[in-house]
């Protein structure tokens, strides 16, 4: 990292392991110690580009997540919808929800099918 000048920042670095549960539960070590001294624990969730991904890639942290998303908006519409046209409503639920649910779907498929078979 120094070499291309970047520097690591400690607070939002996650590093995980992944590998299938028996695989984890083998002896890991729990954090990773870099040539500066930073010390680095080891996380069982992380998040990369709004998807979070878990050391088993079951994606169930990240379907809980855009479902708690979900709900939330569905919550704010309900407090408008009194002041919106149906078509209105319509419009702003297909904007709100349809884009978390599709954010990255095709990656929540991939490992859905990649432990399925």
């Amino acid at each position: 990292m120094a070499s291309n000048r970047l520097k690591l920042n400690e607070d939002k670095t996650r590093i995980i392991w992944l590998g299938t549960q028996h695989q984890l539960n083998k002896t890991l070590p729990q954090m990773l110690t870099l040539q500066n001294g930073t010390v680095l624990q080891f996380s069982t969730a992380v998040k990369n580009l709004g998807v979070l991904i878990d050391s088993q890639l079951t994606m169930a942290d990240h379907i809980a997540a855009v479902c708690r998303s979900g709900f939330f908006q569905l919550r704010q519409l309900r407090l408008i919808r009194q002041s919106l046209t149906p078509a209105a409503v319509k419009t702003l639920v297909h904007a709100f929800i349809s884009s978390r649910l599709d954010y990255c779907n095709q990656l929540v498929c991939w490992c859905y099918w990649s432990a399925a078979g």
